[in-house]
């Protein structure tokens, strides 16, 4: 089934999008949704959400003025799911502009909450002696996320909007993804 078929996403991820940084984005997503899904019990399902996280951000370097849009006719003609395509562009709900439906699936609202919130810990990490996420603890990304000109390409009110559509706290969300980002740093 393509909506599983990794090799078949990335190649695709790859005819729409050259720039490193966004390749290694997509390629972090991945792996993070992989680790949510396996640990909030969706592990049959863990391709599934790793492809939604390698493909979320399919069309934002050719269309960012139609991010979570354009990619909608594009995944319909590689032949992949209703499924797939609503979780890809649900990520992009009251930001965009687009029609997007909102998130109501828990790997949506996973995929919602930690898009902007990979950005703040990774720009966190790299402020740090080890350039790592493999010791840096919530607290010090807490402390970034209450300083509006860190990083402040990175949405704080997504981020929050995000735990509260998970009805976890904004720390539980920061610790979660920490950690789901430790287990996707070899990428």
């Amino acid at each position: 089934m393509i909506d599983t078929d990794r090799d078949a996403a990335w190649t695709l991820l790859n005819e729409y999008n050259q720039d490193a940084f966004h390749l290694l984005h997509s390629r972090v997503m991945e792996g993070v949704m992989r680790w949510y899904a396996n640990e909030l019990g969706y592990g049959d399902e863990a391709d599934f959400w790793s492809n939604v996280g390698l493909l979320h951000d399919l069309d934002f370097e050719r269309f960012p003025e139609r991010h979570c849009e354009a990619c909608q006719p594009i995944l319909r003609e590689r032949g992949y799911s209703e499924r797939l395509i609503r979780a890809v562009a649900s990520h992009g709900y009251g930001l965009t502009g687009a029609d997007t439906p909102a998130p109501e699936h828990q790997m949506e609202k996973v995929l919602f909450a930690s898009d902007e919130l990979t950005g703040l810990i990774g720009a966190t990490a790299r402020m740090r002696p080890s350039k790592s996420v493999s010791d840096l603890e919530t607290s010090s990304v807490i402390k970034k996320f209450k300083t509006p000109k860190f990083a402040a390409g990175c949405s704080r009110d997504v981020i929050k909007q995000g735990a509260d559509m998970l009805g976890w706290s904004l720390e539980t969300l920061i610790d979660k993804t920490i950690l789901a980002m430790r287990d996707a740093e070899d990428i």
